[in-house]
């Protein structure tokens, strides 16, 4: 049987595959030619991250397709119900990049409480000429220990976002329409663990309560913070999205933060993906990456072992 990982698989999940008999394909092929691709090959299993979608078209016409596998955690690239119905298999990794995106977050979040990410564009411009006056400009960073993190969204990625505040001695406040309560283990080196119970509250409550927020949510038909929502919380808080561009309504947002409302915000997706709006990119209290969540060797090795699994224990 042959599977085509159109946006790449890591070797742990390529050995896995070619060990049980599979033949494993990397070629990347682009969205167009895709159709014909898979006739051409008979393709059984496709293998996708955010780059290749994988509509109703394309299930109609690839009747070879048995199983489409989604790199991660989203699934709003793949028309998933469509396809199940049609009686191809869809799976995902939903634990095997949480932690990864967890500390991208708090990679951004330390590093707008410290201005990071404005001084390392500003140094090389002006460290030698205005080194005084950038220290000056960055003196009045905050500490996260102490603060309260507020997560919308308590699933695997929100909960494990919220066990690495709790490490550094944060509060933990969470929303969750699905959820009433997480007990979260917190494992130590020496293999030592504290778990430690999260009650979910209001949404509003979250979003008054939060000194830093993050959204931890799937795609969804509106806005999860807009202007609304925006000015409930806390003047100078902080707002992070490591989940799905088109939660955070990036007008509102940019507004919030010109007049002062939020103190930054980090987004590692955008609405307008993959051509965020320049305002956005040009901001200086924006925090960007390029939707790398789950863009570690770790996170990946795990992907790739977890979608082997999947596809043996299905086909083999």
């Amino acid at each position: 049987m042959k599977v085509l990982a159109n946006d790449g698989l890591a070797q742990s999940g390529v050995t896995a595959l070619e060990a049980a008999g599979f033949e494993v394909l990397l070629t990347s092929v682009a969205q167009e030619q895709l159709e014909s691709f898979i006739n051409q090959e008979n393709i059984d299993v496709l293998l996708v991250r955010s780059a290749t979608t994988v509509r109703q078209e394309l299930i109609d016409a690839c009747p070879s397709m048995k199983i489409i596998g989604r790199g991660g955690v989203g699934m709003d690239n793949i028309d998933v119900q469509y396809a199940r119905d049609k009686g191809v298999h869809v799976i995902n990794t939903p634990a095997a990049s949480s932690h990864s995106v967890a500390e991208l977050v708090f990679a951004h979040l330390t590093g707008m409480a410290r201005f990071l990410h404005d001084a390392n564009r500003n140094m090389p411009l002006e460290g030698e000429s205005n080194f005084k006056g950038l220290k000056k400009a960055y003196a009045k960073g905050v500490e996260l220990k102490g603060k309260t993190l507020g997560v919308l969204g308590f699933g695997r990625i929100g909960q494990a976002t919220a066990a690495v505040a709790l490490r550094l001695g944060m509060k933990v406040v969470a929303f969750d329409p699905f959820m009433e309560s997480a007990t979260l283990s917190l494992d130590f080196f020496d293999g030592q663990s504290i778990a430690l119970k999260i009650d979910t509250i209001s949404k509003e409550e979250v979003l008054k309560q939060a000194d830093f927020l993050t959204l931890h949510v799937p795609a969804q038909d509106g806005y999860v913070i807009g202007a609304s929502e925006l000015e409930i919380m806390k003047d100078g808080a902080f707002i992070a999205n490591a989940a799905r561009g088109g939660v955070i309504d990036e007008v509102a947002l940019l507004a919030a933060l010109d007049k002062g409302k939020l103190a930054g915000a980090a987004l590692d997706v955008f609405e307008t993906e993959p051509k965020p709006a320049v305002q956005v990119l040009m901001h200086s209290k924006v925090s960007l990456t390029p939707h790398i969540g789950a863009a570690t060797g770790e996170a990946q090795d795990r992907i790739g072992g977890e979608l082997a699994t999947q596809i043996i224990t299905l086909l083999a």
